[in-house]
């Protein structure tokens, strides 16, 4: 990583496909066979990491059409998406139908009559899977998106045999249920529990409603960690417990009646990025001791600006060769070149001291890294991304902030 920074400069976003490969194996070989897995762009939706986990069948979960265009542009099947979010456009479900998808998950009854329009104005024939918001589940997770009243899905009692979400239509028609109930879910009894309710509900809502489902999403929740030392999790009993979940609630899941269908991001490729940095300055203040990156929160910010995903937690790893790991720990806070006190990415947590100068890289920040931060704040440079097969660069680039006249 030190020739890669020299060579482009820091802060410098290096992803290794190796370990996008790896995780994508393990992923598969968790969960229950025959299922339909996708890839959540909105982890990291860099191009080569789309096009490399396309080939290895995974499915693109989309919502926006900025995330469409990667797909596009890497040449994956657009068909094969599914298009998501309780907020979309008639012009975006436009481009979308345009661009050859036919699979949305609607979140509501306006929604649904908006994807509803659209395809018959184009006359095109889609469908749709309705997300639903089932009960509250007990367990620790990263970010609850259902079981509370949220802005994802319909709530249960609003599903039912007279509602239009159920209805066949010349242009829609609906295909099943997709069922996201939280994320980075870490302990495997707990993820157990959450897909084995997410399946019993939807049997029980599908049985309710008269509608027979073709495809059964049951999102996700698999954990990796963000910006800190670790691996992502392992859940050597979760193939066999959804298997037989599905045997009981759905007996021809085996022939594909209903396809399970599952999402994942971060656990896919949190691990093949890390942030390399250069250390500006190390000060101590009366009892606190600050490390100042060249990165802040304007190139790693796990969605700060809307709340972050984790607290600001971030481990440095000196790269600078033999004894670097040797040094005393203390409690270190580290922060990033911006001018604001908010730009924190590790507040008092016990680190080696490295000195001015030197290179650090944060582990595990190939998901929600530089497409999650505050990339147009302070109008400070992006930074460089480089992917690599093996020690082979295969690509090297840098994201622009243009200003478009109307």
């Amino acid at each position: 990583m030190r020739a890669l920074a020299g060579r482009y400069g820091t802060p410098l976003y290096v992803y290794q496909l190796d370990d996008v490969r790896a995780a994508a194996a393990e992923l598969r070989a968790i969960l229950p066979e025959p299922s339909r897995l996708y890839y959540s762009l909105k982890a990291n939706p860099h191009p080569r990491l789309v096009a490399e986990l396309a080939g290895l069948g995974y499915h693109a979960e989309i919502s926006s059409v900025g995330e469409l265009a990667v797909v596009e542009q890497v040449g994956a099947r657009t068909a094969d998406c599914l298009y998501t979010g309780p907020g979309k456009t008639r012009a975006e479900i436009a481009y979308a139908v345009r661009a050859g998808v036919r699979t949305f998950s609607v979140e509501s009854e306006a929604d649904h009559g908006r994807v509803t329009e659209v395809a018959e104005e184009l006359g095109a024939q889609v469908e749709t899977l309705v997300r639903l918001n089932p009960p509250a589940q007990r367990g620790r997770a990263g970010l609850r998106m259902a079981g509370a009243a949220t802005q994802f899905g319909v709530g249960t009692e609003d599903f039912h045999p007279n509602s239009p979400l159920v209805k066949d239509g010349a242009a829609v028609r609906p295909r099943g249920l997709h069922l996201f109930s939280a994320t980075n879910i870490a302990q495997e009894h707990t993820l157990i529990e959450e897909l084995r309710t997410s399946i019993r509900v939807a049997a029980t809502e599908l049985s309710a409603a008269g509608l027979s489902a073709r495809l059964l999403d049951l999102g996700g929740g698999f954990a990796a960690p963000y910006a800190q030392q670790g691996r992502r999790a392992h859940y050597p009993g979760l193939r066999a417990a959804l298997a037989g979940s599905l045997d009981e609630h759905f007996p021809s899941w085996r022939e594909g009646v209903p396809m399970p269908a599952f999402e994942s991001g971060r656990y896919l490729v949190a691990e093949s990025g890390s942030l390399v940095c250069t250390v500006l300055d190390v000060k101590t203040v009366r009892d606190s001791t600050y490390v100042v990156l060249d990165a802040g929160t304007n190139v790693l910010s796990g969605m700060s600006g809307v709340g972050r995903i984790l607290p600001p937690a971030a481990d440095i790893v000196p790269l600078s060769g033999p004894g670097c790991h040797d040094r005393p720990t203390v409690q270190v806070t580290v922060v990033g070149p911006l001018c604001t006190p908010l730009d924190v990415l590790s507040r008092a947590r016990p680190q080696p001291v490295p000195a001015v100068g030197e290179l650090v890289a944060v582990p595990n920040v190939g998901a929600y890294g530089a497409s999650a931060s505050l990339l147009g704040f302070l109008s400070r440079p992006t930074p460089a991304e480089v992917v690599l097969d093996g020690d082979e660069v295969v690509e090297a680039t840098r994201r622009t902030l243009t200003t478009d006249a109307l």
